[in-house]
């Protein structure tokens, strides 16, 4: 049973609560967090159910992305190591990634839990987040994976428009902003944010080129990590190839349960 003082006092400054009670390789165990890992293809609507989890757990989505940038501006030590691959225009190894992740799970809002999104990406990943958890006496308690098959992946992308200062995101189909007329294809003159009128932008990498080679990666890297934790018995696979109301509904019946006595 782990400590809520072994996490750096992030929980045991919370008050009382209740150890979540969860199945972990068919044995029933106890935890203090709720560690979850949101995993999936590019495009099967993992920001929108990162949100409902959210908002249902009471728990952070820490996106690696985010993590990283918040070390470099907050000049941690890890962040620094960082910063100067980035300048030297090299890739954040995994280890430095790492480092940040065990730092920023330290913080006080993950004292009841935290959902990782975009790590890890590869089997070598997932066990570095076994070695840190263990160190608390922890382990991920649930892996949800959206399911979406890749020939309904590139309309999803290709037509995804984003505000980029916010991260609000709309599609041409599917979720056009107001200023998109019925009827006309989406266009940089007609696509703009509900919110502030600012124009959006679609990213380099939403085009079906770009998509085929990240689902190459995401099959040959993302995908084992599910077979690294399926022997545990805390592997879910949510079918994201339905209405994103229906996707919720399914997949807020896969959550692991709440703080429970």
């Amino acid at each position: 049973m782990v400590s809520r003082l072994m996490l750096g006092g992030v929980a045991g400054g919370m008050g009382a609560g209740a150890l979540l009670t969860y199945t972990f390789g068919g044995k029933k165990e106890q935890q203090w967090r709720n560690i979850m890992i949101l995993t999936g293809p590019p495009g099967a609507g993992k920001g929108t159910q990162a949100t409902n989890i959210v908002n249902t757990l009471t728990i952070p989505q820490l996106s690696t992305g985010d993590m990283l940038r918040a070390a470099v501006a907050a000049q941690t030590e890890v962040g620094k190591k960082a910063q100067a691959k980035m300048k030297a225009g090299k890739l954040v190894d995994d280890e430095i990634v790492v480092g940040i992740i065990d730092d920023r799970i330290k913080e006080m809002d993950c004292g009841w839990g935290f959902i990782l999104d975009g790590f890890p990406r590869t089997p070598e990943q997932a066990c570095s987040l076994d070695k840190i958890l263990a160190k608390s006496g922890e382990k991920v308690n649930s892996v949800i994976s959206l399911q979406v098959p890749d020939n309904k992946l590139q309309e999803r992308i290709c037509g995804r428009w984003i505000h980029k200062s916010s991260g609000r995101s709309y599609h041409a189909t599917f979720k056009p902003p107001k200023s998109k007329p019925a009827g006309q294809p989406a266009a940089n003159g007609n696509m703009f944010d509900d919110v502030t009128g600012e124009q959006l932008i679609q990213r380099p990498d939403d085009t079906p080129a770009a998509l085929k080679e990240r689902l190459t990666k995401y099959h040959s890297e993302t995908v084992p990590v599910l077979a690294h934790y399926d022997p545990r018995g805390v592997v879910c696979k949510v079918n994201g190839d339905q209405k994103p109301a229906d996707v919720t509904v399914e997949l807020t019946n896969a959550l692991p349960n709440k703080r429970v006595g």
